[in-house]
């Protein structure tokens, strides 16, 4: 009874002070993912006041979270348009994977960590959060701009590569031969093929099946067949995370309406569990001494995540605002960050790898709702001081002229005439 009631309280504490933390982030107009973070971090080990009797509830909630997570982007979108995407996008996955693996690969070398902890690092640098995503992407109201299917187009990529390159991770750190990481690849592969080819081919089935008039049934029915999945795939070494996208993607029409509705709130609830029991579990005291080479690795990793945001929404035609809002969007690291670090740590590959892990994905994840936002309107300032002509007299003769000669006094810029998305809302994008 004594350990129920300290639960409780313990419970009760961490959703009334994500209430609270929200309630704080909405008035000052700000992604609340930030406060949850450091408030897990206040409250986890070697912080102010550490919680154990919630804990392994908690890390329930957290994983169910980032599954629910995944599932509302995969409402989003049908399977259609998921197979339009990848088959459009794959170039703008390569070159994700080319410009964010490659430095944490190089970092790990240059440590002298050696080549199995290069291919960890590797992925830790690479794989932008779903979850953190998905949540800036709700918090900005940006779901229904041009440049979003761009962005969930790169990370659908990142986490259907998830289903090879845990796999082979998992055989490097065990030593196994190449028997058995093939065996164990072919299982990935294979299950999260199935699933999508069931998304594809039975998707209007599966909504019949789903379906209901009752919003209990229809909840629980949706709630019930998305863990179930998502634990299945899990179970056979694919991302729990795709599995729920999957879900998603093959439910439809007024059946997803419907669900979204119903598991808006539980989403909310649980998705801030998981940024607090992400704080948690990282120790305070064993961040500071891998601080620098983190933030180091963390500034060059979200260059080049804006960088491959920007080049991915100019293939696909987006407004130059909307390039860097893609960009700015996917500099977030998280979930499956750890996961990779957590299992070289499992391993004993190398000590200091876990805390370097730790603060970097601390940095990005604190960050990326802050560019996510941010650059935008940085760019475009920076792009409007770097157009703005030379004051004086000198610089007025040939302002005017180059006035008269593009069409009379008081003609627009060339620039503003082919902008058609001048609010910066993401609506519309550049003429084709």
């Amino acid at each position: 009874m004594h350990s129920s009631a300290v639960f409780l309280i313990e419970f009760g504490a961490i959703i009334l002070g994500l209430g609270l933390l929200g309630r704080l982030a909405g008035r000052l107009k700000f992604s609340p993912i930030p406060l949850y973070l450091l408030a897990g971090l206040a409250f986890g080990e070697g912080g102010l006041l550490p919680l154990g009797a919630s804990e392994e509830f908690v890390a329930i909630g957290a994983e169910i979270g980032v599954i629910l997570l995944l599932l509302m982007l995969g409402l989003e979108y049908t399977a259609t348009d998921l197979v339009t995407n990848l088959k459009t996008q794959y170039p703008a996955g390569l070159v994700d994977a080319a410009f964010n693996a490659l430095p944490g690969a190089v970092a790990a070398l240059l440590l002298g960590w050696g080549p199995v902890a290069a291919v960890v690092l590797a992925g830790v640098t690479w794989i932008s959060s779903s979850g953190v995503i998905a949540k800036v992407l709700g918090d900005l109201g940006r779901l229904g701009n041009r440049e979003t299917p761009v962005v969930l187009s790169i990370l659908v990529l990142e986490d259907l590569a998830m289903a090879v390159y845990l796999p082979i991770v998992t055989a490097l750190l065990a030593g196994v031969g190449l028997a058995a990481g093939s065996v164990t690849l072919a299982v990935a592969l294979g299950v999260a093929g199935l699933v999508l080819f069931l998304a594809l081919r039975y998707g209007r089935l599966i909504s019949r099946f789903v379906s209901s008039d009752d919003p209990e049934k229809l909840l629980l029915v949706v709630l019930g067949l998305t863990l179930l999945v998502a634990g299945v795939a899990q179970q056979l070494q694919v991302s729990a995370a795709v599995g729920a996208f999957l879900v998603g993607i093959a439910l439809s029409g007024e059946v997803a309406e419907g669900a979204h509705n119903l598991l808006s709130p539980l989403r909310d609830l649980f998705a801030a569990v998981f940024f607090v029991f992400f704080g948690l579990h990282t120790d305070p005291a064993s961040i500071p001494p891998v601080l620098l080479p983190a933030l180091a690795l963390a500034v060059v990793t979200a260059a080049t995540k804006i960088a491959t945001g920007y080049w991915a929404a100019r293939r696909a035609g987006i407004s130059v605002k909307g390039r860097w809002r893609a960009g700015g969007t996917l500099v977030a690291r998280g979930e499956f960050s750890i996961v990779i670090a957590g299992l070289a740590v499992s391993a004993g590959i190398e000590p200091s790898l876990g805390p370097l892990a730790t603060a970097y994905v601390l940095i990005l994840v604190v960050l990326g709702p802050l560019t996510a936002r941010y650059t935008e309107p940085v760019a475009t300032r920076l792009s409007a001081l770097r157009r703005r002509p030379p004051a004086g007299p000198e610089a007025a003769a040939p302002e005017a002229a180059a006035a008269g000669g593009a069409g009379g006094a008081g003609a627009p810029p060339r620039e503003e005439l082919l902008d058609l998305d001048p609010v910066g809302d993401g609506s519309s994008g550049r003429l084709p």
